[in-house]
C-alpha cells in the first residue's frame, strides 16, 4: 500500500496528457538544438543514408510547428480513421444497443457459467470505450446478486475484465483504430510503406479475450470467492433494480434483427472480394494490397451504424431519419476530449519525426540489442516492463502509445520485428495495470460501486481484490503471447508475427 500512495502522489503530480504533450514539445526543442550542435547522426539501415538531428529552432524548423500546424493535425493517421468509426458506434451506443449486448451477455446464463460470462461480455465490451464501465460495472453485482453471489465480486470481474483487459476484444474497437494509426506513423520513420490497420492484431486479440476470461474465471473462483466471505453487504445495501438484467420482447426482437444486419453486411464483403478481378483487390489480385485494408475503418463505422439504426427502430430509440445524424453528432461530443488530446500529439509526433531523433534512437538501440545478442523475448519483456510502470502513471493508451512508439516500433523493426507485434506486446503492458492505478478515472468510481454494498470499503479493499487478478492476467498474456510468437501464429489477416 505504501507503493501504490507513491504511485497515487506521483501520478497526481503529472500534468494532464494535453500540457504534457505541449511540455515535451518545448523539451524536444532544446534537445533537438543540442544534439543537431553536436553533429548527432546515425546510418539508417532501411536505404544506408546518414541520418542527422535537424533542429526545430532553425528557420525550417520554425516553419514546420507554425506553417505546418493545421497539415500536421489533419494528417495524424489516428484522427480521421477514429472519428469515421466513432461515426458508426455513436449510433449503436445511443439507439441502445451496445448496452443491450452488453445485458443480453450476462443474463439467462446458467449460474455456475455467470463468472465467465461476465468476463466474456467485458471483452466484448470493449467496442463501447469507456461507456462499458458505466453499464457493465453496475450490472456485474446485478447479475452476482442475482444467483444469491455476493455483488462486490461482480463489480469486481466486470472492472477487471474492462480495464486490465481492456487491449484485448473479439470484436474491432476503437481503440484498434487510434493504435494502428499511432503504430503507422511510428513505421513511417523505416519504412514509409508499412501500413498497420485496425485488424492487424485481431487473431491475437480474440485469442486473448478467451484465455483472460478463462484466467478471471478461475482466480475468481479459487480465490476470490473465498475472499468473499470475510466482506459480506450491509444489510441496508442499494442492491438495485434486478430487472435492468432483463431484455423486454421488443429489445430481443432488436437484437435479433441487427444480428441478422451484420451477417448480410459481411455476406456483401465476402461476395464482393471473392472475384480476382474485384475492384477491392490490387491489378494482380492481391487483396492485401488492395482498397480493401484502407478501408477497414470505413466499413466498421458503416458496420455500427447499420446494426444500430435496426436495432433503434425495432425498439423506438430511432423514430426519425434526423435521429441518426443527430446521434452521430453527440458522438462527436463525447469524442471531443480525445480530438483535443490529438492536436497536441500530432504536434508532437510531428516534430519528433522531423527532427529524426526517434530514427537515431532507434538505430542505436537496435545496434546495442544486436552487438548484446539479446534476441526477442527479451526484448519483449524488457518492453512490457517498461510500459507497465509508466501505465501506472499515464493511463490513456492512446497518449502513452504516442510516446514510446515512436522509439520502440522502429527499433523493433530494425531487429526484424514487425510494427504489429511491437504493437501487440504493447496491448499487454497497457492493459493489466490498469485495474491498479489510481491515476484512472474509473478507480474511484468503482470503489464507490463497491461501497453500495459494503459502507466500510476503501481502497485496500479493492486493492486486494484486483491485483491478484491484474498480476495472474500480466504473467499469463505475457506467457500467451510468447507461445504465439514461438508458433508463428499471423497476429491478424495477412499479418505475421515475426
Amino acid at each position: 500500500m505504501r507503493v501504490l500512495n507513491g504511485i497515487e502522489r506521483a501520478g497526481n503530480k503529472l500534468p494532464h496528457p494535453f500540457w504534457l504533450f505541449i511540455i515535451l514539445s518545448v523539451l524536444l526543442m532544446g534537445l533537438s538544438w543540442a544534439l543537431s550542435a553536436a553533429n548527432v547522426s546515425a546510418v539508417n539501415p532501411a536505404d544506408k543514408k546518414t541520418v542527422v538531428v535537424q533542429n526545430l529552432l532553425s528557420a525550417e524548423g520554425v516553419e514546420l510547428m507554425l506553417g505546418k500546424a493545421i497539415e500536421n493535425f489533419a494528417a495524424f493517421p489516428a484522427l480521421g480513421t477514429v472519428l469515421v468509426v466513432m461515426l458508426g458506434v455513436a449510433v449503436a451506443d445511443r439507439a441502445g444497443l451496445l448496452a443491450a449486448v452488453l445485458r443480453r451477455g450476462i443474463s439467462r446464463v446458467p449460474a455456475k457459467w455467470v463468472t465467465f460470462a461476465l468476463a466474456f461480455t467485458g471483452m466484448i465490451s470493449h467496442a463501447a470505450a469507456d461507456s462499458a464501465y458505466i453499464v457493465l460495472i453496475p450490472l456485474g453485482g446485478l447479475a452476482f446478486y442475482a444467483i444469491g453471489r455476493n455483488p462486490i465480486i461482480g463489480v469486481i470481474v466486470a472492472y477487471v475484465s474492462v480495464a486490465a483487459g481492456f487491449d484485448a476484444s473479439p470484436v474491432i474497437t476503437p481503440t484498434d483504430v487510434i493504435l494502428g494509426g499511432i503504430t503507422t506513423g511510428a513505421a513511417h520513420t523505416i519504412d514509409p510503406s508499412v501500413t498497420v490497420t485496425p485488424l492487424a492484431n485481431y487473431f491475437f486479440s480474440l485469442g486473448s479475450s478467451v484465455v483472460l476470461s478463462i484466467v478471471i474465471t478461475v482466480v475468481t473462483e479459487t480465490l476470490l470467492t473465498k475472499r468473499a466471505k470475510s466482506m459480506p453487504i450491509d444489510d441496508d445495501a442499494e442492491i438495485g433494480d434486478l430487472g435492468d438484467l432483463n431484455l423486454s420482447d421488443l429489445e430481443r426482437r432488436g437484437l435479433r434483427r441487427s444480428g441478422i444486419a451484420l451477417i448480410v453486411i459481411a455476406a456483401l464483403v465476402a461476395l464482393a472480394i471473392v472475384p480476382s478481378n474485384s475492384p477491392l483487390r490490387d491489378e494482380n489480385g492481391d487483396l492485401a494490397l488492395g482498397p480493401l485494408l484502407g478501408a477497414v475503418a470505413l466499413l466498421i463505422g458503416i458496420a455500427f451504424a447499420v446494426v444500430g439504426i435496426v436495432y433503434g427502430r425495432t425498439v423506438g430509440t430511432i423514430k426519425k431519419s434526423s435521429d441518426v445524424p443527430d446521434f452521430m453528432a453527440h458522438g462527436m461530443k463525447e469524442m471531443a476530449p480525445v480530438i483535443v488530446l490529438f492536436f497536441a500529439i500530432s504536434q508532437f509526433l510531428a516534430y519528433f519525426k522531423w527532427t529524426n531523433i526517434g530514427t537515431i534512437v532507434a538505430v542505436k538501440g537496435a545496434d546495442l540489442l544486436k552487438a548484446a545478442g539479446i534476441n526477442g523475448p527479451v526484448v519483449f519483456l524488457g518492453i512490457l516492463l517498461i510500459v507497465t510502470i509508466i501505465n501506472l502513471l499515464i493511463t490513456s493508451g492512446s497518449a502513452q502509445w504516442a510516446l514510446v512508439g515512436p522509439v520502440f516500433v522502429p527499433m523493433l523493426m530494425l531487429l526484424d520485428i514487425p510494427a504489429e507485434t511491437t504493437q501487440a506486446v504493447y496491448r499487454i503492458a497497457d492493459s493489466c495495470t490498469n485495474a491498479l492505478s489510481p491515476m484512472s478515472p474509473f478507480f474511484v468510481l468503482v470503489l464507490g460501486f463497491v461501497q453500495r454494498y459494503r459502507k466500510s470499503a476503501g481502497i485496500g479493499t479493492l486493492m486486494a481484490l484486483v491485483l491478484p487478478l491484474c498480476l495472474v492476467m500480466l504473467v499469463t498474456w505475457t506467457l500467451f503471447f510468447l507461445a504465439w510468437w514461438a508458433l508463428g501464429i499471423p497476429l491478424g489477416p495477412g499479418v505475421p508475427v515475426r
